[in-house]
């Protein structure tokens, strides 16, 4: 016999405002003052309670005492005395018969009433009744001022606790706000808590500060100083590469004046390297700078991406889904896409296939992918893995021209294998669609 299988439910998840700093204190503030009241309410509660059941009781004992004194010398009975009343408890009956005074709150009758009973002739119960309704109602009375200060309480401690919690970690927000701005390579960032202002003669706070205040300083700190070694090593690799420039112009005037060889065919060639490399940094560092100016125009991407291939001079194929006109800066954008073409040669495999579809573009080679640092990382600053020449500025360089494009750049591995970098383009919206091509390539190249 086959049991019916259970689906698997997962567990459920509380909402993500449940998870903030707020809801949690508040959340705090209720249980603690909850507990707390829940705890002096009861206290006050006994206390009250204890205290008129026993003024209730001594006043019945005394009236039982009187009423007995009445019995024994053959008086007539007060009201609401007399032997084995009706409505007198059975356990107070019992406690009377056994030869034992006591009292008791009726449980049964209409009104709120205080009983005392004692041994009388024969075996009987001598019990005396008084109304003891004001008694119970003080009490409940005491009981719903108990429920409605507290909860009058719980509210007031709730708005002031919510409201200070809610300073903080607005203040937490802004801090945690600004960085990510700096992780995001916004090195101006700075949260500039008021509370974390120095004093410039003694170099310490001017005033008393909080730890979120610690905190948003030493993050202003941090930043400061990773933007201060960041400029350092951008002016380092420009002052470098102008410096490299002269010489290596010439080198390379001598090189050509060297007689053909094989000696000069490999000097030659390590000094176009050097040139090359020399140009790559002074790309980067004015990347890095961030004084790069756009001149922006409408072009159509389908031929833009072919004179790329063509320039590359490698068997590249061109596949045009949609053609589109984006406003770009054409140099750029050629200096984007002939970087991935010559990536993907260089250290991919062929079949190389680079595909425009409408503002995106991609660029799949048939190798080994990219290697899982890059995927996670981006692109490093001479950085290449499994014994392959270059210095791993290529992407580095096409990753900040997109950024200046105001284009997204993201790589990524196919399932079947091989490396696929897309780019995607804002388009152009005064432009129309260029002509569309069909699923085949255009050209091979």
């Amino acid at each position: 016999m086959r049991l019916p299988s259970r689906r698997f439910r997962p567990p459920r998840r509380l909402p993500h405002w449940a998870a903030t700093l707020t809801w949690k204190a508040a959340a705090f503030i209720t249980v603690m003052c909850c507990g707390l009241a829940a705890l002096l309410g009861v206290l006050v509660h006994v206390s009250v309670t204890n205290q008129t059941v026993g003024e209730a009781r001594g006043r019945a004992l005394d009236r039982l005492a009187e009423v007995t004194a009445d019995y024994e010398a053959g008086d007539r009975l007060p009201p609401g005395a007399g032997l084995d009343l009706p409505g007198l408890p059975a356990p107070l009956r019992e406690l009377a018969t056994d030869g034992r005074r006591g009292t008791m709150v009726g449980d049964n009758d209409p009104h709120p009433t205080m009983w005392a009973a004692g041994p009388a002739s024969g075996g009987r119960a001598l019990a005396v009744q008084f109304d003891y309704s004001q008694g119970a109602h003080a009490i409940d009375a005491l009981d719903r001022s108990i429920v409605w200060s507290s909860a009058l309480a719980i509210g007031a401690t709730l708005l002031v606790g919510v409201f200070a919690v809610t300073r903080v970690t607005r203040r937490l927000h802004a801090t945690a706000q600004v960085a990510r701005r700096i992780s995001a390579g916004d090195l101006d960032a700075r949260v500039n808590d008021p509370r974390t202002a120095v004093d410039p003669r003694t170099r310490y706070p001017a005033g008393p500060q909080d730890e979120v205040a610690a905190v948003a300083g030493a993050l202003d700190t941090m930043a400061s100083s990773l933007q201060s070694k960041l400029t350092s090593e951008q002016r380092f690799t420009a002052d470098v590469a102008h410096e490299l420039r002269t010489p290596l112009t010439g080198l390379h005037a001598a090189a050509e004046l060297l007689p053909p060889g094989r000696p000069t065919e490999l000097v030659r060639d390590r000094v176009a390297t050097l040139r090359t490399l020399t140009e790559d940094l002074l790309e980067i560092s004015r990347l890095d700078a961030g004084r790069e100016l756009l001149e922006l125009d409408s072009e159509p991407l389908a031929p833009l991406a072919e004179r790329v291939v063509r320039a590359s001079g490698t068997e590249t194929e061109v596949r045009v889904v949609d053609d589109v006109r984006v406003e770009t800066d054409r140099r750029r954008l050629e200096r984007v896409l002939g970087n991935l073409v010559a990536n993907a040669h260089k250290h991919g495999e062929g079949p190389v296939v680079l595909t425009v579809d409408g503002p995106v573009v991609t660029v799949r080679d048939h190798g080994g992918g990219y290697p899982e640092y890059l995927l996670e990382h981006g692109p490093q600053r001479f950085r290449t893995e499994g014994g392959s020449k270059g210095h791993g500025l290529g992407l580095t360089i096409a990753l900040g021209q997109a950024e200046v494009l105001g284009a997204r750049l993201v790589f990524a591995n196919a399932p079947e294998g091989g490396a696929i970098a897309t780019l995607t383009l804002p388009q152009d919206e005064r432009g129309a669609p260029g002509p569309t091509g069909g699923e085949g390539p255009t050209g091979a190249r």
